[in-house]
């Protein structure tokens, strides 16, 4: 008999069957709403007709051009389409499968283009778990323990996550930039060092948002010392936090943008996106990969990026992310076992606390679970995993944002209540 691996554990018991829009239907029959999204992948929602159009015409026509062997359609129209959407200086791109990939594309171009070994990570940072992308995450051990050693050339310095520091964000944001600039004095300097790389908003890290002064003072870092700026849009792309791109929050552009997840509504599909001049430094060789920018994928980015325009999504996680924190805020105003409440957008999270104010992964599971009694799919994040985050779909609206904030609640009150009664 063969099986899954034991270590690949669902957060839920749901055995989904079928999805639509912002729910999922378990094999048992019964509806729940999916504050999921695969993790931030399904932005128009499961099953969008205008994406699945696209991805039937296209499996009909051609599954796969290898793209470094022949061009097809899809991608042309796909940079094309991204061309719009793009600060126009980053006018290069290439792409690949998963955030892991396009992340350690981004690393290799910025080691080849400035001569230099050393990337400077953001405390919290979620690359991935592959080799070189695991090296550098810092959002837990849990993603880069027990296959030592690990690349070399990383170091890690403070992003501003005021909440965990007990400071507010300008003193955190202070200490981030001055720790930086000790780092480059002591441990990397700027000669050695090829780029920093950070994510607008930390994932799985906890949810934790940049803010315009740290970014502003990592961009002047980089133009200072010739190192790049690296944006980890993963997770904060296509229009997750209420603008297209996570780093229109704070008005600066990367000198590197990584995108994946919400990019195709599902299908594998990331890139970076990087000057030309930028990108023609990568060397010959360097930029390939069996399945990157797989045709049927391609399409489905293509109607994606139509639905989120002609439906205004980006706009929609704006006014939806305002309606769903406020909720949030209000469950949390009665109950002092969660801590706090951030977020940009449709990308929010409330973290848990004992009463002495540490982590409290125990409260945030047995809400979690509570959740999914309620039928609201939710996941944990965080160092301790006592971050409960919700990345419903771009396509939420009142009325799904108010059944969501009516099972957390209830799943709040449930949680909570077992963890006074310890």
């Amino acid at each position: 008999m063969t099986a899954l691996s034991p270590h690949l554990r669902q957060a839920t018991p749901v055995v989904a069957v079928r999805g639509e829009g912002v729910h999922i239907e378990g094999e048992d029959g019964r509806r729940y709403l999916d504050f999921t999204a695969g993790i931030g992948v399904t932005s128009t929602g499961h099953c969008h007709p205008r994406v699945v159009a696209a991805a039937q015409e296209q499996v009909a026509t051609l599954v796969h051009g290898q793209y470094t062997t022949v061009m097809h359609p899809p991608l042309r129209r796909l940079v094309d389409k991204l061309g719009e959407v793009l600060p126009p200086e980053l006018d290069s791109l290439f792409f690949t499968n998963s955030g892991s990939e396009a992340v350690e594309a981004a690393l290799r171009l910025a080691r080849q283009a400035t001569g230099r070994p050393t990337v400077l990570v953001g405390h919290g940072g979620y690359p991935g778990v592959r080799g070189a992308a695991a090296s550098m995450t810092t959002s837990g051990t849990r993603f880069r323990s027990g296959f030592s050693p690990l690349m070399s050339g990383v170091v890690v310095t403070p992003f501003p996550t005021a909440f965990r520091y007990g400071w507010d964000e300008e003193t955190a944001t202070r200490f981030a930039l001055r720790e930086l600039d000790y780092t480059l004095q002591t441990i990397s300097s700027p000669a050695d060092t090829a780029a920093v790389i950070v994510e607008p908003v930390l994932g799985e890290g906890g949810y934790v948002p940049a803010n315009r002064a740290f970014v502003e003072g990592l961009r002047e870092r980089a133009d200072r010392h010739g190192f790049l700026l690296i944006l980890d849009e993963v997770q904060t792309g296509v229009g997750r936090t209420g603008r297209f791109w996570g780093h229109e929050h704070f008005g600066v552009t990367p000198d590197i943008l990584v995108t994946a997840k919400g990019l195709a509504s599902g299908f594998p599909l990331s890139g970076i996106a990087a000057p030309e001049e930028l990108m023609r430094k990568a060397w010959a060789g360097s930029q390939g990969g069996t399945y990157g920018a797989n045709a049927v994928a391609c399409a489905a980015a293509c109607a994606t990026l139509d639905v989120v325009r002609d439906e205004k999504l980006v706009e929609n996680a704006e006014t939806m992310g305002a309606r769903l924190r406020h909720g949030l805020e209000a469950v949390a105003s009665r109950n002092p076992a969660v801590g706090d409440v951030r977020g940009m957008g449709l990308m929010l999270a409330s973290e848990f606390v004992t009463a002495d104010g540490e982590p409290d992964p125990e409260t945030a599971a047995r809400v979690q679970r509570a959740a999914v009694d309620e039928g609201l799919l939710l996941l944990l994040c965080g160092a301790w995993n006592q971050v409960v985050r919700m990345i419903p779909a771009l396509v939420i609206d009142e009325t799904a944002v108010d059944e969501g904030l009516r099972a957390w609640a209830a799943a709040v009150e449930a949680g909570t209540s077992g963890a006074a009664g310890r």
